[in-house]
């Protein structure tokens, strides 16, 4: 029975982790209404830190014994919570539209699979590079059915790259260093490691002004159970488990799901446009996630 619940959870865990990553653009906008961006992820990882403290106390997880996995628990808290998610949130403060943000962040499977051979000695087949050109399009035309490419800042751009430099740097490192590590307290890891270096950078940037509204509340809620916990976990365990550029690829579908939880949360519009751009951007993860027979 556990072996068959094992077997059912891994095959559903990609999906469950593009629904719950895709449903985070929607609330961190909810929530940015009421909190400042560096503050908003400084409390998340804080209150994602307690509640996964009296899960790791009870059920004993086995902690990390060497220094070398520890320093890499560090890195890759480093580049995920502080890169990815800091820099990205600091785009959107410099003047970054959200399109703009998801084109750029889309290349990160074309980048894993371009620097794969490199970095972690991965092989991209053709029908890999084709899947991912496919999916690309996918979501550029998502993006671009809701004229959102605008101009943005050239610091916001840079920050936006560095962003995308620093999720790809996290999952070719994750590959190449091979160490397993449990999802709970490598998560719990992480958050420890953004709050350390988030919440200086809010109390020198930022106001520090959070108004309660029941919207952030919900806001936080979904950004720390569903978008840290679950999806964050899920990645990295996929990623220790398979391949790099295939489990990259499914962040292809996380536009257009954007899109659409947005249509359903808050009202905008989907067009025919970025219908086709979805069925693109699936047929491309379709592609690069089956295996050549």
């Amino acid at each position: 029975m556990e072996k068959m619940a094992k077997k059912y959870f891994w095959r559903f865990a990609p999906f469950i982790f593009v629904m719950f990553w895709s449903g985070g653009y929607t609330f961190a906008k909810l929530g940015l209404a009421y909190i400042e961006p560096m503050t908003l992820l400084a409390v998340r990882y804080g209150i994602a830190v307690s509640l996964l403290l009296p899960f790791i106390l009870w059920f004993s997880k086995p902690w990390p014994a060497s220094v070398r996995h520890w320093v890499v628990l560090i890195i890759t808290g480093f580049l995920l919570q502080c890169m990815y998610f800091g820099l990205s949130y600091l785009a959107f403060k410099k003047g970054m539209n959200a399109g703009t943000a998801a084109v750029i962040m889309s290349l990160q499977p074309i980048l894993v699979a371009a620097l794969g051979p490199t970095f972690i000695g991965s092989r991209v087949g053709r029908h890999l590079w084709v899947g991912l050109i496919i999916g690309f399009i996918g979501v550029a035309l998502v993006i671009a059915s809701g004229n959102s490419l605008r101009p943005s800042p050239w610091a916001a751009v840079f920050l936006a790259l560095s962003a995308l430099a620093g999720i790809t740097v996290a999952t070719l490192f994750e590959k190449w260093h091979g160490i397993k590590t449990d999802p709970m307290i490598g998560g719990f890891v992480q958050y420890i490691v953004g709050f350390v270096f988030l919440m200086p950078v809010a109390i020198a940037t930022e106001t520090m002004v959070i108004v309660w509204h029941p919207e952030l509340i919900i806001s936080l809620a979904y950004l720390v159970i569903a978008n840290s916990i679950i999806s964050v976990g899920i990645y990295m365990a996929l990623l220790q488990r398979g391949d790099a550029t295939s489990i990259s690829s499914l962040l292809y579908l996380v536009p257009p799901l954007a899109m659409f939880i947005a249509w359903a949360i808050l009202g905008e519009a989907v067009t025919k446009l970025a219908l086709t751009g979805f069925a693109l951007s699936a047929a491309g993860v379709y592609i690069v996630i089956k295996r050549p027979s």
